[in-house]
């Protein structure tokens, strides 16, 4: 049996560090190779202070070494934990996300409550820039209530895995020229989800940083309602672009989309907020098309960003056919020369002209740290 450290190097490529996104040679986590006879050690370093990613990382690595290089080789792996260090002079709380490779703009879609319609309108401004010629990517990170696979026709899909550059990554399903992940492919649909907010996170960076997305002009991140774990992970970990708020007209669900908009606008996250839309904005029946009832109220969302300074996006009516395309996957943004169709657009359109605003007058989003300090999350820039 004869092998030295670049075998054992090559064999470690394939192996990618705990939430990084990148192998442990190209991360810089291995410190060092050492070899005695069919015995070898690896020094390694990580940032996650875990029990549970030590283990995995020490597991990966023996597996990786006796199936690439030889199984009689007695594989020894020290971890050591290492905290971040800060660049000089900067600000030792603050730190970036790690940048998705060939992805240009990150957008999140958020509302401050459930059932507002938050997935049918990612689902649909996601489609009306895959019409206008964008290569498009959805993150489903609706953890506890996933629906994007459902919207798009793809509920009993699986991503194969790839290898990119020597590594194991997911391909997202597409369809309608968008390209997909959600916790929903992996998660058994008679039952319920219940993790605790780091199990949840880690999910999410498994679907972030091991998806083999490719080219993108955008990706869209269908976040689960509120403000809470999962957010803020999405935060921390990517430099997100810009966010859109969707709300109803009716008073409650515009406190809590006011919430949501303050949490993107606070000093220690300041992530631009493009505007808000408003769905389930009046409902116009089909046999009288020139009426519209205000169920929920009359240009809330409007008078709204209008009161905190953002920008109001557009209105989408309360249709059926919204939920019934929705329902069996084939959302009405591809129904070309429909009044629906007109009012995604239109709210994409603008969604784009703000977002360009953005990236031309503000510095990339700068990401948060989330410290706990006695027991209770705090948020430092």
């Amino acid at each position: 049996m004869s092998f030295n450290k670049q075998n054992i190097q090559q064999a470690l490529e394939t192996i990618t560090a705990p939430g990084e996104g990148k192998s442990l040679v190209e991360n810089n986590n291995l410190k060092n190779i050492v070899i005695f006879g069919n015995e070898v050690i690896v020094e390694i370093t990580i940032s996650n202070p875990t029990l549970q990613a030590k283990k995995k990382v020490e597991s990966e690595i023996t597996k990786a070494i006796k199936s690439n290089v030889s199984e009689d080789i007695d594989v020894k792996v020290n971890v050591t934990v290492e905290k971040p260090v800060a660049k000089e002079n900067s600000n030792p709380n603050q730190i970036r996300g790690k940048e998705i490779p060939n992805i240009k703009n990150i957008i999140a879609i958020a509302s401050g409550k459930g059932g507002v319609g938050k997935s049918t309108i990612t689902a649909n401004t996601a489609i009306s820039l895959a019409k206008m010629g964008f290569n498009v990517g959805v993150l489903d990170a609706d953890v506890y209530g996933p629906s994007q696979h459902i919207m798009f026709d793809v509920e009993k899909a699986k991503p194969l895995s790839v290898k990119v550059d020597g590594r194991s990554k997911m391909k997202p399903i597409e369809n309608y020229g968008v390209k997909l992940l959600s916790l929903g492919f992996f998660t058994d649909p008679n039952q319920a989800v219940i993790w605790r907010g780091p199990m949840a996170s880690k999910a999410l960076n498994q679907l972030i940083f091991d998806g083999a997305w490719g080219e993108l002009d955008f990706l869209l991140i269908d976040l689960p309602p509120g403000t809470g774990d999962v957010h803020l992970s999405i935060v921390q970990a990517l430099p997100i672009n810009g966010a859109v708020v969707v709300s109803t007209p009716q008073n409650i669900a515009l406190a809590d989309a006011k919430k949501g908009v303050a949490m993107f606008q606070q000093e220690n996250i300041n992530v631009p907020v493009l505007g808000i839309v408003e769905n389930m904005a009046y409902f116009t029946p089909e046999e009288l098309p020139d009426n519209k009832y205000y169920i929920f109220g009359k240009d809330g969302a409007k008078n709204l960003a209008e009161d905190i300074k953002t920008q109001f996006l557009g209105e989408i009516p309360l249709v059926q056919s919204i939920r019934e395309s929705g329902d069996v996957g084939h959302p009405v943004a591809l129904q070309n020369g429909t009044v629906l169709e007109e009012a995604f657009n239109n709210i994409t359109k603008e969604m784009v002209a703000q977002l360009l605003k953005r990236n031309e007058n503000l510095p990339p989003t700068e990401v948060v740290r989330i410290t706990t300090m006695s027991g209770c999350s705090s948020v430092k820039k």
